[in-house]
């Protein structure tokens, strides 16, 4: 028999497959149907310290309007008093998701401030948690911010939040640091259990007919997993930290391609919600199947067999294979 099972954050799973967050895991039904269909943990949709603090303010702003102008209303709360906002909603379903399955549940926390990461995290760890995972979706626009001072920001937040709680910690990272393996080693070295590889940054799209600028959501394609599989091969052997892979992962060949070069857990998301639930127990199956064509006993045993240290041309991971692509092209 196969043995599928990986080493994820310090966390045992039963095979590398994570449904990361998505409608599917804000859904305790859906939650369910992952975890029947074989997912080894799930991560949860991300609490949003911005929508939080926007809830809040037009909590008050309510507050305020109610009282002006007349005494009386002084005294009156127009509030229910079991009136839940975002925090309390996310913490509630965290707990039922928790008590309801049986494998890691993984809470995401995308903050704006120190206080706001260091607050809503020990929330998360005494809502229970298994894991943390920090969605820095930051865009370094400011011309007079360096490098150095973006990176200090993710360092900062990270140091400080691991002082306070005691679950493990992986950090999900954009692709668009100058130093990707130096930036993942001074994560480690700051507390970090883990990092995933890469985050998706949504981009803003221009609406002709209005000229305001409008949202435009677009599911990721194949192609995208190849830069994860390359980031994480070079870094695999650089850090002792766990990886995953996320953003492209819609085949069992791309998958197993991200465990070769090393990843401990990959995540699913688009394929999910176009597939279904279900489409992860194909996943596992194919991926059973070719680890049984290929003569090997577990996951663990050719996890990172590809990588840049292991590769049979190392070099091919860096310039040479880009000279090599433009030699190969034909018309």
């Amino acid at each position: 028999m196969i043995d599928l099972s990986t080493q994820y954050l310090g966390l045992k799973l039963k095979n590398p497959l994570v449904p990361s967050s998505s409608p599917l895991t804000a859904s305790l039904d859906d939650a369910r149907r992952l975890e029947d269909a074989g997912a080894a943990a799930i991560v949860l949709p991300s609490l949003f310290e911005e929508s939080i603090h926007f809830e809040q303010k037009q909590l008050d702003k309510y507050l305020h309007s109610q009282a002006l102008g007349n005494y009386e209303a002084e005294s009156f709360q127009p509030v229910p008093s079991d009136y839940k906002g975002e925090l309390d909603n996310y913490l509630d379903h965290l707990h039922h998701v928790k008590s309801s399955l049986n494998i890691p549940v993984i809470a995401s926390l995308n903050g704006i401030s120190t206080s706001g990461w260091i607050d809503f995290g020990k929330e998360l760890m005494q809502a229970g948690a298994d894991a943390l995972e920090l969605n820095v979706y930051y865009v370094a626009a400011d011309p007079e911010q360096s490098g150095e001072q973006v990176e200090n920001r993710y360092i900062e937040l990270l140091t400080d939040l691991d002082k306070l709680i005691n679950i493990p910690i992986t950090m999900k990272l954009s692709s668009q640091f100058s130093s990707m393996a130096n930036m993942v080693t001074k994560l480690q070295t700051s507390g970090a259990n883990g990092v995933v590889l890469f985050n998706r940054f949504y981009q803003p799209d221009i609406d002709l007919e209005t000229l305001g600028i409008k949202p435009h959501l677009e599911l990721s394609s194949a192609e995208e997993s190849l830069l994860r599989i390359r980031w994480i091969a070079l870094i695999r052997s650089r850090v002792q930290l766990s990886l995953a892979a996320t953003g492209g992962f819609h085949q069992t060949d791309d998958i197993i391609k991200a465990l070769l070069a090393g990843a401990d857990a990959v995540y699913l998301c688009s394929v999910l919600l176009n597939k279904g639930p279900e489409y992860c127990a194909k996943l596992l199956q194919q991926l059973q199947h070719w680890l049984e064509e290929n003569e090997y006993e577990s996951v663990q045993q050719m996890q990172g067999s590809v990588s840049q240290s292991c590769a049979i041309d190392p070099a091919a991971y860096e310039h040479s294979n880009y000279m090599n692509v433009i030699k190969s092209y034909r018309h």
